[in-house]
């Protein structure tokens, strides 16, 4: 799978590029790829979402409608943003999902961060994503697949203003408590990893070159 590394990008320009990256693999034009960046703050919501979970019109941050699974989330600075764009026609049987989920946690864990994923109960909300040990979620997972090819992908919180998550419900979860790398490092005495350094782990643990 090739890295490809890039910076802010307007959500709109992303999205539009996506549609553009998912023709380039179906036609066989392009590798698998993982796409890096980050957005300026926008909140994006899947089709299932609650209107009552997104901010009110005075919170003043874009609300964008989108075509993947998932709920209400955010994105902005401070937080790295991965789009996956894989065929799975090549890869055979596999819980992308899960193959994520799993994926993010060795990263992490390689930097100091112990994490886990959570099944989700029968009849409940999703849980998918990647959690603390004690239950507050630092990285959220929605995808697209469409002919054998997958988009969208996660984001981890690195460093954002956390503030925001306070102003909508995060992942259609009421009670869900969104954490940050730099507020778990400052609970273990930790130097707070670079976007960098979160970049490199997740390339290297999810096999991008």
């Amino acid at each position: 799978m090739q890295r490809i590394d890039l910076g802010e990008v307007e959500y709109d320009v992303a999205s539009k590029d996506m549609r553009g990256w998912v023709e380039e693999r179906v036609e066989g034009k392009a590798e698998d790829r993982l796409f890096l960046l980050s957005h300026p703050p926008v909140i994006t919501y899947g089709p299932r979402t609650v209107l009552d979970d997104l901010p009110a019109e005075a919170a003043a941050i874009p609300t964008v409608q989108v075509d993947r699974g998932g709920y209400a989330t955010y994105h902005g600075p401070g937080q790295l943003v991965g789009y996956l764009v894989i065929d799975l026609h090549q890869r055979g049987p596999v819980d992308i999902v899960r193959w994520l989920e799993n994926g993010l946690i060795e990263a992490l864990g390689s930097l100091g961060f112990p994490l886990v994923r959570r099944d989700t109960p029968k009849g409940a909300s999703s849980l998918v994503g990647v959690w603390t040990e004690d239950g507050r979620k630092l990285c959220s997972i929605g995808m697209r697949i469409r002919r054998g090819v997958t988009s969208h992908g996660f984001s981890v919180n690195v460093d954002p203003d956390m503030t925001v998550f306070h102003t909508f419900t995060s992942c259609g979860l009421d009670d869900v408590t969104m954490v940050s790398l730099a507020e778990l490092a400052a609970e273990q005495g930790l130097t707070a990893p670079t976007d960098a350094d979160v970049r490199d782990a997740i390339a290297n643990s999810l096999g991008a070159r």
